[in-house]
């Protein structure tokens, strides 16, 4: 490769760091002064909205890699190394959350209610005690899965950076075994998927269920980790729909990669929906008062009735239709644009689950300008440790390095 195309895609890479910083600093500066604000309980309902949605993007992401190293897939090809790229979020997604402590009495509105014999389960000790373990548990099986996968993946030709000649002075002292490496990565995959199902679990009913403390669902935890797993799918896609326009060849990704995982978008898009038709339709033949007031909150009265069904039309009834159509899923640029709709479809999922037990106001949706710049903070934080990991590690998925 010339010295000039070599310097235009350093220049690139710095543009793409330096935007998703721009937008770390506008989401920041937009939360610090709605949370100094007057009504500071809006902007901790966008701060709860975004790190559940970020957070089940990043860990849906690395649950397909798993799933891909487990069942000895070859499909996948660098698609898997792409998903792996998301654990580097995990770090940060728990500072995030350790965060919610500080707006809990604008998080939790049951922390003044009556909880009729559920404090022993309620309580901000042991929710945030149990919560932290979990991510502990998810997120550091998450990191050492990637660092067993870039051993195997390390091009210790490229020793670009202080930080690949560190690991590449590191790593040259042991024997590389990629058949050991493998195994372990199918060993971890396992473990990862099953704490990935627990602590989703967890994590729905503790910062979601819980914000109504007197309504319950048993498929609700089931609910959680399937939605992670089908945004985590849809931000798999677009990395690699970038990268793709990016690098063409150079990538190795073809339009078969892009056929192949929008099939499996297509499967969770229609589990996502059953799951949602499911829950929605036992609660209501249960007829149970306990339950059903939860969903006529969100699914009958206003405004809330109407984005329910803007959620349900977005996040199942278009990419139904669109998916249907096999060359549309081997056009990276329409699939950016449907899998970008349905997380923002999703977005809204989590408003409407979260936005009636926060908001005092039934009359009005609680959404404003700021909630969108919030939400683009968190965007530019998960594109800014990506796009830096994959700019140091390129490997990982397969992608072509210029030469020195």
């Amino acid at each position: 490769m010339s010295q000039n195309n070599i310097k235009s895609t350093e220049a690139r890479k710095s543009r793409a760091v330096w935007v998703f910083a721009g937008l770390v600093v506008i989401g920041l500066l937009s939360f610090i002064y709605g949370a100094a604000g007057q009504h500071p309980t809006r902007a901790w309902q966008a701060y709860l909205i975004n790190f559940l949605l970020w957070s089940g993007i990043a860990q849906g992401a690395v649950v397909f890699s798993a799933v891909m190293h487990i069942t000895k897939a070859r499909w996948s090809g660098p698609l898997s190394g792409l998903a792996e790229s998301f654990a580097v979020f995990f770090p940060l997604s728990f500072i995030l959350f350790l965060l919610l402590f500080l707006g809990q009495t604008h998080i939790f509105p049951w922390l003044n209610e009556d909880l009729h014999g559920k404090e022993a389960w309620l309580n901000m000790p042991f929710l945030f005690t149990r919560d932290c373990f979990g991510l502990l548990i998810l997120y550091g099986l998450g990191l050492v899965y990637l660092y067993y996968s870039l051993r195997l993946k390390f091009d210790s030709s490229q020793s670009r950076g202080w930080l690949r000649a560190l690991l590449r002075n590191r790593w040259s002292r042991r024997e590389q075994d990629p058949a050991s490496l493998k195994s372990k990565l199918a060993f971890l995959g396992g473990f990862y998927i099953l704490a990935f199902a627990l602590v989703l679990c967890l994590i729905g009913y503790d910062l979601v269920m819980s914000m109504d403390p007197h309504w319950i669902s048993t498929l609700f935890g089931a609910y959680t980790f399937v939605k992670a797993f089908y945004v985590g799918l849809g931000a798999i896609i677009i990395l690699a729909a970038v990268i793709y326009l990016k690098h063409g060849p150079d990538s190795g990704l073809t339009t078969a990669h892009f056929h192949d995982i929008g099939k499996l978008f297509f499967a969770f898009c229609l589990l996502w929906a059953d799951f949602f038709y499911v829950q929605l339709v036992v609660i209501w033949y249960g007829n149970i008062p306990e339950e059903a007031h939860y969903v006529i909150k969100r699914v009958m009265l206003p405004p809330w009735n109407s984005l329910a069904w803007a959620v349900f039309f977005v996040c199942f009834i278009i990419p139904f239709f669109v998916l249907l159509n096999k060359k549309i899923k081997t056009k990276p640029v329409f699939m950016i644009v449907i899998c970008s709709v349905i997380i923002i479809g999703i977005w809204f999922e989590h408003l409407l689950l979260l936005g009636p037990a926060l908001s005092h106001n039934l009359t009005d949706i609680p959404l404003s300008f700021s909630d969108g710049l919030i939400s683009i903070g968190f965007l530019g934080l998960l594109g800014l440790v990506v796009t830096c990991f994959l700019n140091t590690f390129p490997e990982i998925a397969a992608v072509k390095q210029p030469d020195n």
